[in-house]
């Protein structure tokens, strides 16, 4: 079974813009999937359509077999999303954040209280559970989004730029943690501009760009595509990933 079924997704704003020209993609139940592009390429507003936030303009997007305009309340239980911005109540401690979160889902405080403590010490936020969260440093909100998403217990975590502006120590640590659960069966999703992070975690990859996935394959024939033998730019060689990335997105 697939997480995620995309078909012929087309999105045009109201201003013209078309952000979405016709994409398909599948992400297999349990694999840990990047997809990269370069800014505006596409990739928020494909998350977006897929977590009920953003109206697409045709296609069809099922997650878990469930399709999101047919069954969309039954598809939103099975996701958890960590979108780019920080949108909790920055006065509101990071215990009743995830207890409320829970709230919408219909959990009882009774079971969501200990899961969100259990969240919160997992994440490394266990001492800061009951002060305020505009107390946290950039990561640790960060971290708590984190703990949010998967107070529902998803079956589908969807990370969008989770680790933008977090240092490196707090990144790997975050990692090490979602690689935990993605081991574990937990699907999923992750966008991200720091491309080495992608190679070193993702199973597959696709690349989309101007609207369009024009790559999409194992993360072993990504970066197949690699040429070594390619000049170093201005002296500086990236990853493979990096290298395969901009080539592909190049202005023509």
């Amino acid at each position: 079974m697939n997480a995620l079924t995309i078909n012929d997704l087309k999105k045009t704003y109201s201003n013209g813009v078309v952000a979405l020209s016709g994409v398909s993609l599948a992400i297999p139940e349990g694999d840990f999937f990047a997809l990269l592009g370069p800014n505006g390429a596409g990739k928020t507003t494909l998350i977006g359509i897929t977590a009920g936030l953003v109206n697409k303009t045709s296609g069809t997007v099922s997650v878990f077999d469930y399709d999101i305009d047919r069954r969309p309340e039954k598809a939103r239980t099975l996701l958890g999303l960590v979108g780019q911005e920080i949108n909790f109540n920055p006065f509101e401690n990071p215990i009743d954040i995830v207890v409320n979160q829970a709230g919408y889902y219909g959990i009882p405080r009774k079971v969501a209280i200990p899961r969100a403590e259990r969240l919160l010490a997992d994440l490394g936020l266990a001492d800061k559970a009951r002060e305020q969260s505009r107390t946290l440093s950039g990561g640790m909100k960060r971290r708590l989004m984190i703990a949010r998403a998967l107070v529902n217990e998803p079956r589908f975590l969807i990370l969008d730029e989770p680790t933008a502006g977090v240092d490196v120590e707090l990144r790997r640590g975050m990692w090490e943690y979602l690689s935990g659960l993605s081991a574990r069966g937990l699907t999923v999703l992750l966008t991200t501009h720091y491309l080495e992070e992608a190679e070193q975690l993702a199973k597959h990859v696709a690349i989309i760009n101007k609207g369009q996935i024009i790559v999409n394959g194992t993360m072993q024939d990504v970066l197949a595509m690699h040429d070594g033998d390619g000049a170093a730019e201005n002296g500086f060689r990236g990853g493979r990933l990096e290298e395969v990335f901009l080539r592909l997105t190049a202005e023509k």
